[in-house]
This record gives C-alpha cells, structure tokens and sequence, in this order.
C-alpha cells in the first residue's frame, strides 16, 4: 500500500487526455472518499454530462444535488457547471441585477459575455467549484459544506490555461470583482488544499502529454498529487514464451492447433492465425505498457494503477476503481 495522499487536501481536480477515462477515475476517486464517511462533492465544466453516464444517474443539472449515500455515512452529490447560470448569479451577487439578468440572457448578452473572453468564461466555471470548498454550515459551530470536491476537469491540453484564471482575466479585468474573484481563486488552487491529478494510459502519446502537462502545471505553481495511469492490462503470456508469441514462431502455431484439438476444437489456418495475431498483439502491448511505466516512474510525483475492465464499469467495476485507488493511497 503507497502513502497515502496529503489530508490537507480538499479540493482534487483531474485531469487527462481525452480517451484516457479522467470521468470515470473522478468518479471512482469521489466514491473512495465517500467510502471515508466524507461528505463529497463531483462537478464537471465541460457540458458533456460524463458524470451522469458514468455513475448510470439523470443528467445532472447546475444546482447540486445528492447521487449516492454509503454504509460509513458519507454522502456524494453531484453538479454540473454551465458559464450561463454561473454568470447570471455572479451578477445577482455583485450587482443585485435580479430581472435584468434574464433580459440580458435574451438579447445575448450572456452567449456574448461566455464566448468573447474565454478566460472570464473560465473563472465563471472554476469560480463555482472555489465556492463550494470554501462554503460552511450556518450556526455557531461552523465547517465546510463539502469534506471534498472531485472536479472533472478539460483535458490536459487545456488545463493549464483553464487553471491559470489570474493570468488569462488580466488581460481584459484588471481590477474589479472579477479580478478580485481571479486572485481568491488563484490562492486556493495555489494552495496545500488543491491538488491535480493526471489520468493517463501507458502509451506513448498520452503519457508524453502527461509529462508536459506536470511540466506546465509546475511552472504555474500548482500541485500535481499524482498520475494515474488507467486501463492497465495483466500480461497472460509468460516472460519465457512471450519472444517466440511476438514472432508467431512455428511451434506456438503447433501448440495452439494442439491444444484447441485437445478440447474438441477444429481450427483451420485462418483461426489459428488470427489468434497467433492476438497472441502477438497482447505480448507487444505489455511490453509497452512496461517501458510506459518507467518512463511515468521517473515523474517527481507517486504513480497509481488501475485495471483495466473489460466490461466497463457496470457491475461493480467503478467500486473496484475507488477501492484500488485507496488501497494505493490516491485519495
């Protein structure tokens, strides 16, 4: 079992490749720290309803709402972030515009305001996210609302500006609520409470654009918590054989024949070579997933693997993810 992640941390965004499974790793990541007894929070920004698909649930709206209840006690809600409602209560909260907002809405002003200013779209979206780990209970005894909050995140091809919300609003609010709001979010992301995760696969493309992401995540003084490389496949052919299963040798040809006879099989060239090519591809595929892996090991962060599931996350798959990832320390 690896150490596990800093406790300090509140807030854990994940990040990946497209095609890599981050959805599903936040996922499996939310209910691991639901599992704890936490109270946790699981949003996404894309507008893609991953969330939804994932956990088998109605699609998720931009008001929170409770998707899971765990024997410990913990609790897991569910929200998904749109640029439009998070400006129109933005400007309910700093300019009291009530009914005026909904005019704006109609003569585009909103499409105009989420689409022209990307960065503004973006502190709007991630804005939401640094509400909901800082709110607290009301009462005397005050605590955060949410013990966590998972946020699936873009792609790592845009993590780095999605993040860097002071930088990108500089440009068109210099001073102002705005900018003000860019600066507290900044500090949190910045802060022990924040920590990004990079899902990959082990292969080269994906695991390149994980090293460059680090690279660029590192240079905007935010914390990467670890790399978790998804889908990982178990070899089933034996160190020993798997030279002469790669090269589809003579005698692997004659030992499958044989052993498909031996169970009452009568497999003619074609199925026996199509399965010569199985073998080959599977023994080339872990041996890149090996040299993956070292590559990934020279990262200054822990790396965490996860099964790959060849039904997908129905029937139980998503606990046993959540399940791996503690047992290894990734939340």
């Amino acid at each position: 079992m690896n150490s596990p992640s800093d406790p300090r941390v509140r807030l854990h965004v994940v990040t990946g490749k497209g095609g890599t499974g981050k959805t599903t790793v936040a996922a499996a990541m939310a209910l691991a720290l639901t599992a704890r007894g936490q109270r946790v929070l699981l949003a996404e920004v894309e507008g893609r309803q991953g969330i939804s698909q994932v956990l088998d649930v109605a699609p998720l709206g931009s008001s929170e709402r409770h998707l899971v209840g765990d024997p410990s006690g913990g609790e897991l809600f569910g929200l998904s972030v749109d640029a439009k409602s998070a400006l129109l209560e933005y400007l309910q909260k700093f300019y009291r515009l009530g009914r005026a907002g909904s005019v704006l809405e109609k003569v585009g002003a909103v499409d105009f305001a989420t689409t022209i200013a990307p960065g503004v779209r973006d502190v709007l979206l991630i804005g939401k996210i640094y509400e909901a780990v800082g709110r607290q209970t009301k009462g005397a005894r005050k605590r955060p609302v949410y013990d966590a909050v998972v946020l699936d995140a873009p792609p790592t091809g845009r993590i780095g500006r999605f993040l860097a919300v002071n930088e990108e609003v500089s440009e068109v609010a210099r001073m102002g609520p705005i900018h003000s709001q860019a600066e507290s979010i900044t500090r949190v992301l910045q802060s022990p409470t924040t920590s990004v995760h990079v899902v990959t696969l082990l292969e080269e493309m994906p695991v390149q654009e994980t090293r460059d992401a680090i690279a660029e995540l590192g240079g905007l003084s935010l914390r990467v918590g670890s790399v978790i490389a998804n889908g990982v496949r178990q070899p089933l052919v034996a160190d020993e054989h798997a030279a002469a299963v790669a090269q589809e040798a003579p005698e692997v040809r004659d030992a499958v024949s044989e052993a498909l006879g031996a169970v009452g099989i009568k497999a003619g060239p074609a199925m026996i070579s199509g399965l010569l090519r199985e073998g080959r591809d599977h023994v080339l595929r872990a041996e890149l997933q090996v040299e993956q892996r070292q590559v990934l090991g020279d990262l200054p962060v822990p790396v965490r693997t996860l099964p790959h599931l060849a039904d997908g996350v129905e029937s139980g798959g998503l606990r046993l993810l959540s399940e791996s990832l503690a047992d290894q320390g990734g939340v």
